[in-house]
C-alpha cells in the first residue's frame, strides 16, 4: 500500500508561486494572497482519502517556499467541515494492512499536521457542521478557528477502537483547551459543542453559517496584508517555544524581534506612524 505516500500532484522541490496550483483531491482557489482549500465531497461530509491526505501534506509542505501565498483558509463544502477518514476508502483497507504498512500510514497522517504547523502562513479554519477525527485534527493544527453554532467537533478515535493519541492530539489539544477537557474528549470521543469550543478557547469566534466564509476570508486577508515576515516569525516561535524554558524563550524572542527590526516593514510602520498614515506592509 505505497500509492498514498508519494505526491498526489506532481510538484518540484522548490516553489515561489502557488497561485495557479491545480488541486486534484479538493478545491483550491487563490485571491489577493489568500489560498482557500475546500474539502469537497459534501455527499459524504467531506471525508479524507489516502490521496487527499497525501496531497494536503504535499501542498502544506510546498507553502514553505511559496512567496505569493500569505495566508490560508481551510474549510469544507456543503455545511460540514470534514468527517475524518473515509470509512470505506481508508478504515476498511487499514484492517487488512500489515504493521509496517499501518505505521507508514499513521506517520503520513502525522506529517500532514507537522506540515501545517511548520508552514509560515497563518491558517484560518472555517468550521461548520461535522468536524470529526482527522478533520478535527486539521482544525486543531490550524492557527485560528472560526465556527458556527452548528459545529460539532469530535476526536472520535476511541469510537473505532483506537487511542485518542492520533496525529498529535495528546500534545496539541491539552495546550489549547486544558488537560482535563482534552482528556474527556479523547477518552470518550464525544462531540464538543460549538459553545463549549468557544468557552474553552478552541474557537476564536462563532458566526452564522452564511457569514462564516466571509468572516474567515476577511481575517485571512487582514493577515495577508499585514507584516507577513513577522507573522511567520510569530508562528515559528509559537511552535518552537513549547520545548523551551522561560529563559530560553525570552532569549529566542529577543533574537527573533531583532531580526524583525531589520525588515523594511518595521521601517514602513515607523514612517507611516510619523506621517499619521496607515502602514502598507509588503512582507519584507
Amino acid at each position: 500500500m505505497k500509492h498514498y505516500i508519494g505526491p498526489a500532484n506532481p510538484m518540484h522541490a522548490q516553489f515561489d508561486a502557488l497561485a495557479a496550483y491545480q488541486a486534484r483531491h479538493f478545491a483550491y482557489a487563490f485571491d489577493g494572497g489568500v489560498a482557500t482549500l475546500t474539502l469537497n465531497r459534501p455527499e459524504r461530509k467531506n471525508p479524507l482519502t489516502f490521496d487527499s491526505y497525501a496531497e494536503l501534506r504535499d501542498l502544506f509542505r510546498a507553502l514553505n517556499s511559496a512567496t505569493d501565498v500569505k495566508a490560508v483558509v481551510l474549510t469544507g463544502a456543503g455545511g460540514n467541515f470534514c468527517s475524518g477518514g473515509d470509512v470505506h476508502e481508508i478504515i476498511g483497507p487499514l484492517t487488512k494492512m500489515s504493521m509496517p504498512e499501518l505505521l507508514e500510514f499513521t506517520r503520513m497522517t502525522g506529517d500532514l499536521v507537522k506540515a501545517m504547523r511548520l508552514c509560515p502562513q497563518p491558517i484560518v479554519a472555517a468550521i461548520d457542521g461535522i468536524c470529526a477525527g482527522a478533520g478535527a485534527m486539521m482544525a486543531l493544527a490550524s492557527d485560528l478557528r472560526l465556527g458556527t453554532a452548528q459545529a460539532r467537533t469530535a476526536f472520535l478515535f476511541t469510537r473505532v477502537g483506537l487511542a485518542g493519541a492520533d496525529m498529535g492530539a495528546c500534545a496539541l489539544l491539552p495546550r489549547l483547551i486544558g488537560q482535563g477537557r482534552a482528556s474527556e474528549l479523547l477518552f470518550t470521543g464525544r462531540a464538543m459543542t460549538a459553545q463549549e469550543g468557544l468557552q474553552w478557547g478552541f474557537f476564536n469566534a462563532l458566526h452564522e453559517p452564511d457569514a462564516l466564509p466571509g468572516a474567515a476570508h476577511k481575517l485571512a486577508h487582514d493577515l495577508a496584508s499585514g507584516p507577513t515576515f513577522a507573522h511567520a516569525m510569530t508562528k515559528t516561535m509559537l511552535h518552537q517555544e513549547w520545548a523551551m524554558t522561560l529563559d530560553q524563550a525570552i532569549e529566542a524572542e529577543a533574537q527573533a524581534q531583532a531580526i524583525c527590526m531589520q525588515t523594511h516593514d518595521f521601517t514602513r510602520a515607523y514612517e507611516a506612524f510619523a506621517a499619521k498614515q496607515q502602514p502598507v506592509f509588503q512582507g519584507d
